[in-house]
């Protein structure tokens, strides 16, 4: 347990620049560790979630190095079918989500038996929704505790540990029931194994990443609105360096910060710009937070990735809507969007956040329960198996004795809570912070005025 306190501030000012964006991260080893040749990787993270892609693809046989000081990561690819069984057996993901779920796919392609394992959070997050378009694909796939049962048990929900043995993949059309990168990405990297095009329909656009990263390394694929094909066979070719922009949900804590606490002034520097991510800002900015962008034109640096420096001033907020459509451009961000709404004059109404439910932790009851012990006011609506959040502006909260539930963005989102409270907050356990933003506190601190 690492308890942490924190005071009011009249306000956060200075220059910040952020280590790389988590999703690409993980992309770009992947990607690397299938391609042929070596990559050098820069500005990569040092958060837990990304180190253990990096100790599956070592154990996969993967040959790279990584320099934490420097913050790059070198890979010497093994081609798509230069992975090796590892000699455990099993491959363990920590509490990473997006390593289960890419390798999962990643091992679609393999001709030999792994066993994928997880840490305790992540063994209750469910996993169905990428098994079942996998093992349409020809994976072969087997949960315990429980059992998947039949393809056809449709309601039968399966969760690590799995087991999977690919090989011989056949190409499909899948049209995805749930919006989500990770099961869009799983089913892209088994694609590369299939022999013919696959395409993945998505109800709703969701984060990029993948395609761009895979166009990056000579994969034959194309994307024409929410339809993305990509045909197999092709082998991958690397790019030689990539550099991670700096990561925007992590930027997005201090966007918020700096929105709500007044005499604020704050430019982050050199932070991802990739449309598909940009919901919190634009949320952000309907609801009348002063933020402007430099972006950078030209270079190596953006040709896969648009970046930039983030400009935020202290605002005065208006309550706003949040349509279902937008959720997947700001999921990852939801919980500090939940703060800011509750210093917004009038209601802020957030449609179709059901998603939050299998989080790291049920992030719509970890912040509803934290923010209303500080005086929030929220109510949930439920219809049709969808819930929608309704946060009425309280313009003012107060210290209180909150939890993070070990989780790292309801840790974050309430260190900005207690930033904009009177009084102190006292935050149980601050040690997840390393799942995805270790640096968090040491870049906030001199930032505090």
């Amino acid at each position: 347990m690492r308890p942490f306190f924190v005071r009011r501030s009249c306000g956060i000012k200075g220059k910040i620049t952020l280590l790389g964006d988590k999703s690409i991260a993980h992309r770009s080893v992947i990607i690397s560790a299938i391609s042929r040749g070596k990559t050098v990787i820069r500005n990569f993270p040092a958060n837990d979630d990304c180190l253990a892609t990096l100790k599956a693809l070592k154990d996969l046989g993967v040959d790279l190095v990584y320099r934490k000081q420097l913050a790059e990561v070198m890979v010497c690819g093994r081609g798509l079918y230069g992975l090796s069984s590892p000699l455990k057996k099993y491959l363990f993901c920590a509490q990473s989500g997006t390593t289960f779920r890419l390798l999962l796919g990643l091992l679609a392609g393999q001709d030999f038996a792994t066993t994928l394992k997880a840490g305790g959070s992540l063994s209750r997050r469910p996993m169905r929704r990428v098994t079942e378009p996998l093992r349409m694909m020809g994976a072969i796939i087997n949960s315990t505790p429980p059992s998947a049962g039949p393809p056809s048990a449709e309601k039968i929900e399966e969760y690590p540990p799995i087991t999977i043995r690919g090989g011989d993949l056949k190409p499909i059309t899948y049209r995805m029931p749930v919006a989500s990168a990770q099961v869009k990405s799983a089913i892209l990297l088994a694609g590369l194994y299939a022999g013919g095009q696959t395409k993945v329909i998505e109800p709703i656009a969701t984060r990029d990443h993948t395609e761009r990263m895979l166009g990056l390394f000579k994969a034959d694929i194309k994307v024409r609105g929410n339809i993305i094909n990509i045909r197999g066979g092709k082998n991958l070719v690397s790019c030689r360096r990539v550099y991670i922009p700096g990561d925007l949900s992590s930027a997005a804590f201090f966007m918020a910060a700096a929105a709500i606490l007044p005499h604020s002034r704050l430019t982050i520097k050199q932070v991802g710009l990739n449309p598909s991510r940009l919901g919190i800002v634009k949320v952000l900015k309907r609801m009348g937070a002063d933020i402007k962008f430099r972006v950078q034109g030209s270079g190596f640096r953006v040709q896969y990735e648009p970046m930039g420096d983030i400009i935020v001033k202290s605002s005065a907020l208006n309550g706003a809507r949040v349509r279902k459509e937008e959720i997947p451009s700001l999921i990852d961000e939801l919980p500090v969007l939940m703060v800011a709404a509750c210093f917004a004059k009038g209601e802020t109404v957030l449609e179709g956040v059901e998603e939050l439910r299998v989080k790291e932790t049920d992030r719509i009851r970890s912040m509803k329960e934290n923010l209303q012990k500080m005086g929030a006011k929220i109510v949930i609506r439920r219809r049709r198996g969808k819930e929608d959040l309704i946060i009425e502006g309280v313009n003012k909260l107060h210290g209180a004795k909150v939890s993070s539930f070990n989780d790292h963005r309801t840790a974050m989102s309430m260190v900005v809570a207690g930033l904009a409270a009177e009084g102190a907050t006292r935050i149980d356990d601050i040690s997840c912070l390393a799942k995805s933003f270790p640096e968090f506190l040491t870049t906030l601190k001199p930032l505090i005025q």
